[in-house]
């Protein structure tokens, strides 16, 4: 059994940690498996990628009977979390995280690395390293400092208060809670609603908000004219303008 499944429909690729024994914690096969998923997620012909986990859970985090395994902490966050927190954020295109049941520890960095968040109403997010005497790691610190302020997220990632979906909704962790037996269509429906946009533009979009997480003023003013004059250059844009003068919905190629 593969520890990462990876599916197609149309131009929205799934990619689902596969470890439902132990709720889809990582170990060393399941980070060269979603490394791979993610660079074939880099195709030009998928326009948004979906994140989720098998069985009851997202994903736990990290498998600790691997991890005190580890002789060198530091060489194995290099080498395993690293490059899939950063393979994430380089995909040009939308990455949804579908969250159903637990979501802890590096599971719930690594969705928090993602550009949105849906969750089934039996979601629960759980820091997880505080627990066991740990810092977060993962990117959790700037993924979640970003999305909560340093405040919230300082007294959360402390406290290792467990969070229900209903309350991560209204923290602003995420963007939306469905019933839990709904969530794989709904989730369908936004990614597919997303590939069908202008593609191009969304990738510099999620460029331009990254950017901004460091730049001056002046530094992002620069950026978004450099990419809106890329974006003037796309087939997408050309569709657009005409779409909008012939008052009719624009059919978008992601090019």
């Amino acid at each position: 059994m593969a520890e990462v499944e990876v599916a197609r429909e149309g131009a929205v690729q799934t990619i689902t940690l596969n470890r439902p024994d132990v709720i889809n914690a990582f170990n060393r096969a399941m980070h060269a498996g979603l490394r791979a998923a993610l660079k074939e997620a880099a195709d030009p012909g998928v326009r948004a990628v979906v994140l989720t986990g098998a069985g009851r859970g997202f994903c736990a985090g990290q498998d600790l009977s691997e991890f005190q395994e580890l002789p060198d902490i530091r060489e194995a966050l290099h080498a395993t979390y690293h490059p899939n927190v950063l393979a994430i954020r380089a995909l040009e295109k939308p990455v949804i995280a579908a969250v159903k049941g637990a979501c802890a520890g590096a599971g719930l960095s690594l969705a928090c690395a993602c550009d949105i968040r849906i969750a089934a109403a039996d979601a629960a997010f759980v820091p997880g390293f505080a627990g066991i005497g740990l810092v977060p790691d993962a990117g959790g610190t700037h993924f979640i400092h970003r999305l909560l302020g340093a405040s919230r997220a300082f007294e959360w990632m402390s406290s290792n208060r467990r969070l229900t979906a209903a309350e991560a909704l209204e923290w602003g962790l995420v963007s939306e809670v469905v019933e839990t037996d709904a969530l794989q269509a709904r989730v369908a429906e936004y990614a597919a609603t997303l590939a069908a946009g202008p593609t191009l533009a969304i990738g510099m979009t999620k460029r331009l908000f990254d950017h901004a997480e460091t730049a001056t003023l002046e530094e992002q003013l620069e950026m978004e004219a450099q990419l809106q004059s890329a974006a003037t250059q796309t087939e997408d844009f050309r569709e657009g303008v005409a779409a909008f003068v012939e008052k009719r919905p624009p059919n978008f190629s992601g090019t």
